[in-house]
């Protein structure tokens, strides 16, 4: 099926921290003739040239942080650099290559890396927008596809996935992940190792993954990016880990470290999550990297005196490769010499770094990625440009469509496309596009539409107004825009935030469209004419003028390389839009952080008479959200018949199936997301109001009905008890199966697990 496969979410294989133990990778298994190899090249490595391969540098392609370390050309000719980043193309990788296979004593090639977050040449959806197809199989070819063009490219590894678990709006790098649930999250961490790894890392089209930030880089405090964290460990094992862990479970080759701090320790420096979490409690066999100068930045976070004790602390810790910061190149030989790290310390990184090298084949040929020939063949294949387009449609979520607004009249002969993203090529493709052309390549929403028009409609476009930040107030192009607003027989109001206002270091304390956006909206709205808006961000925004006066809202996230053809798709009606919000809308950036699986308090606001006041309430807000979790329109509607349940109750060892009947009672053909949630009524801590368990992606013919069913374990309903230890209790728990989160979206039933 599409969505949570049948053994992950219909047999509740819950991704948590249920089991403590992964099983092991196909490419973890033991290989006694690498081993030989391995312990024959440690033997033979200088102190200086251990170090070496625990270093990670930036080339001068470009640039994906605050600095550019010159001279790595230089180090690598000395053996003082093991692997390299933003370094891509055959030619380009090949003649850095040979600088380490052909230029140094031991001859030990070196690892590319590269940020290859949603597509590598072929862009698609960014990740969060993936997110909101709730479709497995799309989002693991998606990193399939990336995989296939990074590695024709000279690329051996990428900085992927993002798997932080993110709740605040305000916060960039929500972008780059897979938005607030865990177990939506967990299951599209595991779809995108897949992709990228598939199942032999010798395969000459896969790269290593690698998971990260490790760990609760989302919860950074008011969503500001590198900012603390601070959390308790609960709320670190049951929201923020178990992505990382079902990476873990799926076989990811690499750890990336995060820039914050958890229980005041430098993420780069906690031997808690780097040795007792990650390596004792889950048995990850792969090397860890730090993020970007993260080991350099222990020392203004007040954790290290100097750069040498925070390299010596980074060590102890479990970190295997600096990325950047050339902190263990210039201290770490020192720090074994003076006795402050071991020799046995060292030899483990190295040989966790080394020993990737080998299982990609590069003690075998080193050049095998660097095939011009396999490069002009593979990039931007006409397959890859149609499952770009593919995934993006099924990431776009219908919002609002007022009396029927969408699909386009076909009497509509007049098309105006107003607003700063209805023509931008560069805005098209979204933050960490990796080496995605921003000016060529891209489908903007008007050359898609107008592609798309048939004989005799016309599509105009005026950009009318700016998401710049600094021209908020300003009317200049408005005149132009309502004049042709005037002219057309419907408006389509490209609008949201410019591509780099999400990503790292993209924080936002306003939610609220950019610039003058909302200005011109307001107007084009006055106009009486149809409007509808196409979103593009990154982020949810507060949007709840546009949905109590717009006609139409349809969020496009960042759609990629062929958006604006996805985007003609869907507004035509070619293809009957199907996602589902990964992430909650609020009403305000005052509702923040606002997710759908918060807890109860002792006054919630269900209690009280309407408008009390001494209950958990806002006096000029309500509670609810603008969208929630899990909603998404259709141009088709469903129908869901009450759940049933297989028993009242299940003990250990036993399981309860769940199941109610969908139908599609429109007149189109379409695609539901099913959904699973549960609550667990009285826990030995307070838990969540509701838990997303299960879900699946069905297509229905008009009139079609289809029975959907779920099964639960007492496994699935775990978490982290009273005294940190991990697993279920008995007692009694609320299920729906509901077209979204919410408990209005369906009436629950109950069961009960016994002792």
């Amino acid at each position: 099926m599409s969505g949570a496969s049948e053994r992950e979410a219909n047999a509740g294989s819950s991704p948590t921290l249920a089991s403590s133990q992964s099983a092991e990778p196909a490419w973890a298994r033991r290989d006694a003739e690498m081993d030989r190899f391995l312990d024959e090249l440690i033997a033979k490595m200088t102190l200086q040239e251990k170090v070496g391969q625990l270093t990670l540098l930036t080339s001068d392609w470009e640039s994906t942080g605050p600095t550019m370390r010159e001279g790595y050309k230089q180090d690598i000719a000395a053996g003082r650099v093991g692997a390299i980043f933003n370094a891509y193309t055959a030619e380009y990788t090949r003649d850095l290559q040979a600088m380490a296979v052909e230029g140094t004593r031991l001859g030990i090639p070196l690892l590319f890396g590269y940020d290859v977050i949603h597509g590598h040449r072929t862009i698609f959806p960014i990740s969060l927008g993936e997110a909101a197809s709730w479709d497995l199989d799309a989002i693991e070819e998606s990193a399939r596809i990336s995989a296939v063009e990074a590695s024709a490219e000279g690329i051996h590894w990428t900085f992927s996935p993002m798997v932080d678990v993110s709740r605040d709006a305000r916060w960039g790098r929500g972008s780059e992940g897979a938005g607030e649930d865990v177990f939506l999250g967990s299951l599209i961490a595991k779809a995108r190792v897949r992709g990228y790894q598939g199942d032999d890392l010798g395969a000459i089209d896969t790269v290593l993954a690698t998971a990260k930030h490790f760990a609760a880089y989302g919860a950074a405090q008011a969503g500001r990016d590198y900012h603390t964290v601070d959390i308790s460990e609960r709320t670190l094992r049951d929201t923020y880990l178990p992505p990382f862990k079902a990476a873990v479970d799926e076989g990811v080759a690499t750890f990336m470290t995060a820039f914050n701090e958890y229980d005041g320790v430098p993420a780069s420096g906690s031997r808690f999550l780097l040795t007792d979490v990650l390596r004792d409690e889950w048995g990850f066999d792969g090397f860890v990297v730090t993020d970007y100068t993260s080991i350099n930045e222990m020392v203004p976070h007040g954790y290290a005196r100097n750069l040498a004790q925070a390299g010596e602390q980074a060590l102890h810790a479990g970190v295997d490769m600096d990325m950047q910061g050339a902190v263990f190149m210039e201290n770490m030989v020192n720090s074994v010499e003076q006795g402050r790290v071991s020799q046995a310390g060292i030899d483990r990184a190295v040989r966790r770094v080394l020993e990737m090298k080998y299982r990609l084949g590069l003690f075998e040929d080193p050049y095998r990625y660097a095939d011009a020939e396999r490069q002009q063949a593979t990039l931007y294949k006409p397959e890859f440009l149609d499952a770009a387009r593919d995934v993006a449609r099924k990431s776009m979520v219908l919002l609002k469509n007022e009396g029927g607004t969408l699909p386009l009249a076909a009497d509509a002969n007049r098309i105006a496309v107003i607003g700063p993203l209805g023509d931008s090529k560069p805005d098209m493709i979204g933050s960490w596009a990796a080496a995605g052309d921003r000016q060529t390549r891209p489908v903007t929403v008007l050359e898609g539409l107008r592609a798309r028009a048939g004989d005799g409609v016309r599509v105009d476009y005026a950009k009318g107004a700016s998401y710049e930040f600094a021209d908020e107030g300003k009317t200049d192009g408005f005149a132009e825009a309502l004049a042709l607003a005037e002219e057309s027989d419907v408006i389509v109001a490209a609008m949201g935030e410019k591509w780099d206002m999400t990503g790292e270091a993209a924080s936002r304390t306003s939610l609220d469209l950019p610039g003058n956006q909302q200005a011109l909206l307001e107007q084009l709205v006055a106009t009486g004419k149809p409007v509808v808006l196409v979103m593009m961000s990154g982020r949810p925004n507060s949007i709840t003028w546009a949905d109590e006066h717009v006609d139409a809202i349809l969020h496009a996230w960042y759609p990629g390389t062929q958006g604006g053809h996805a985007v003609a798709d869907v507004l035509f009606g070619d293809y009957n839009p199907s996602g589902k919000l990964p992430v909650t809308f609020p009403r305000n950036v005052g509702q923040v952080p606002i997710h759908y699986d918060m807890k109860n308090t002792g006054r919630p606001i269900e209690l009280g008479a309407p408008g009390a006041k001494y209950v958990s309430r806002y006096l000029n807000t309500p509670n609810d959200p603008l969208y929630r979790f899990g909603y998404g329109l259709s141009y088709t509607s469903f129908g869901y018949s009450p759940a049933t349940l297989s028993a009242a109750s299940m003990g250990p060892g036993g399981s309860i199936t769940a199941r109610a009947t969908v139908t599609n009672t429109g007149d189109r053909a379409g695609e539901e997301v099913v959904q699973l949630y549960v609550r667990d009524l009285v826990g030995s801590v307070t838990r969540p109001v509701q838990e997303l368990k299960g879900f699946e992606k069905v297509m229905l013919q008009p009139g079609e009905a289809r029975t959907v069913s779920f099964t639960l374990r007492p496994e699935d309903l775990a978490f982290t008890r009273a005294d940190i230890t991990h697993g279920w209790e008995p007692g009694e728990f609320q299920l729906w199966i509901a077209p979204s989160s919410g408990a209005a979206a369906s009436t629950p039933v109950t069961f009960s697990i016994t002792e």
